[in-house]
């Protein structure tokens, strides 16, 4: 009897520990959320962002990439078939009108000049030698026309004759006939001379002019090929610093290509792209701000390209500001398009607390805490977000990254 009062003892000791641990277990896991609770819900000054609203003016920008390229750039190119002899200039270097960057090897197109001076010399003396011709067919027909004229006076004398004799009795028809007929084809033979004599010497004109036209071509090729063999020494023809340069020493190149390329750092401007989605809302004419080291500078959108290549646009802006200590060549740079201004607007300085919704939520500060606010927002750009309903101007509100209180309506903060 004494064995089970104690073992019903025992299992009731029992009950009561398991209770109590149970017990101890529920207020350590509710004083442990309430601490978290109240970390939770409380942050430290320091690890927020925070910006004052104010009114005035707000652009809506469109964001696009873009690089800054010489508004002006020389690109020189080879004048002849030659190879690269000698590069006198590397790339960043500046260069002043007249400096020369590159030599070609020329012999090649020297050896062409001197054929063509031969030809042309050719040229020159067969002209010379049916000039010669001509003035000989002139003075053969004046020779030859003189000695039938010679033979037909002495004819028209023997006609004259033979019809005398004939009236006089001493002589006969025939005789008259015959020296009529010999009369006629001396004229006749005398026509066809210098008939064949003209045809010859309009022939021979022909043959001086068609050749004097390729003596003037073969003289204008000589003057090209010097004048190209000139060039051959490839100089500047304006101020700058070259960007590119072929230094491949003894490759070939064909006419027409690219040997240097020398940019006017004077002057720049950006070429830039956006998504194709954006089409419908990019425009020749608009407002461009493109952003280097935390520094805007203004601009305008010019040659927007309606080609799309790999869902891209392509389109230039051309600076207000032309130059600038900033300005680098093929620096790659923010551009920001501005498709919408509005005055007489609520804006707060831009950060990760926006979203990019229409509607959001947002923490206003006041008297140590932040009050959760649900604001209209209307244009944005890289700079201010403006807020069409939900503050005041004055108020402060929290612009870094507050996701992590998205279930908090009130929050407070910690010096």
């Amino acid at each position: 009897m004494d064995k089970q009062i104690a073992t019903e003892v025992i299992q009731k000791r029992k009950r009561k520990r398991w209770l109590y641990g149970a017990l101890l277990l529920l207020l350590l896991a509710t004083a442990a959320t309430s601490l978290r609770f109240a970390l939770d819900n409380s942050l430290s000054k320091k690890k927020i962002t925070t910006a004052v609203v104010e009114s005035g003016e707000i652009e809506n920008t469109l964001t696009a990439s873009g690089q800054m390229l010489p508004e002006f750039e020389q690109v020189i190119t080879s004048a002849i078939a030659a190879s690269i002899q000698q590069v006198l200039l590397d790339a960043g270097t500046p260069v002043q009108p007249g400096q020369a960057v590159l030599e070609l090897d020329k012999s090649a197109a020297q050896v062409e000049y001197g054929k063509l001076q031969l030809s042309l010399a050719s040229k020159r003396n067969s002209i010379q030698k049916l000039r010669l011709e001509l003035d000989k067919s002139f003075y053969d027909v004046r020779s030859s026309n003189d000695i039938k004229q010679l033979r037909i006076n002495s004819l028209q004398a023997a006609v004259e004759d033979a019809r005398r004799l004939l009236k006089a009795g001493g002589g006969t028809r025939e005789d008259v006939e015959k020296a009529e007929l010999e009369l006629k084809v001396a004229g006749l033979e005398k026509k066809q001379l210098e008939n064949d004599v003209r045809s010859k010497q309009k022939t021979m004109q022909m043959e001086i002019r068609e050749s004097e036209l390729a003596a003037a071509v073969q003289e204008q090729d000589l003057r090209e090929l010097e004048r190209k063999l000139q060039l051959a020494r490839v100089v500047a023809v304006r101020p700058g610093v070259i960007t590119w340069v072929n230094k491949n020493i003894g490759a070939s190149v064909q006419p027409g290509e690219a040997l240097v390329r020398i940019a006017d750092l004077e002057s720049f401007k950006v070429a830039g792209s956006i998504s194709d989605s954006y089409l419908g809302q990019l425009h020749n004419g608009m407002s461009a701000i493109v952003m280097i080291n935390e520094k805007s500078f203004r601009g305008t959108v010019t040659n927007v390209n309606p080609a799309v290549q790999n869902g891209v646009i392509a389109f230039e802006v051309q600076l207000n500001e032309r130059k600038d200590p900033l300005y680098r060549p093929n620096m790659k740079v923010d551009v920001h398009l501005v498709t919408d201004k509005r005055s007489g607007i609520l804006k707060v300085a831009n950060g990760p607390a926006f979203k990019g919704g229409s509607r959001q939520d947002i923490f206003v500060l006041g008297s140590g805490k932040a009050l959760r606010r649900t604001v209209e927002i209307g244009l944005t750009n890289f700079d201010y977000v403006e807020i069409r309903s939900g503050v005041k101007a004055g108020e402060t509100v929290i612009t870094s990254d507050m996701s992590g209180y998205k279930n908090s309506n009130e929050i407070t903060i910690k010096n």
